[in-house]
């Protein structure tokens, strides 16, 4: 895996494209939820993201271990410029196989 350290103020296009080169991911949505969480307590005013993403990478990984690789790849944007990140991380195999609803 290579690792793709965001320096500037992310915005969701620069978060993506190094999300698909850090795991070669398959899918990538972002959704910046940062409005729903404007003047909250605690807040460092970094924005507020939901991602989904789906890599072969994450093939016989914990969940876990997922969310701590995908955090590392965004740690120098936390918590000043990313304040939450809400992670799903699938393998291909598990996207595959999820029920659809």
């Amino acid at each position: 895996m290579q690792m793709v350290i965001i320096s500037s103020l992310p915005d969701i296009k620069s978060m993506e494209e190094s999300l698909l080169k850090a795991f070669n991911a398959t899918i990538v949505d972002i959704v910046d939820d940062s409005y729903k969480h404007l003047g909250h307590a605690g807040s460092t005013g970094g924005g507020h993201y939901t991602l989904f993403i789906v890599s072969e990478f994450f093939e016989g990984i914990s969940r876990i271990r997922r969310h701590q690789q995908i955090l590392e790849l965004f740690k120098d944007a936390m918590p000043h410029k990313i304040h939450a990140l809400s992670i799903k991380a699938l393998s291909l195999s598990e996207y595959n196989t999820a029920p659809t609803s």
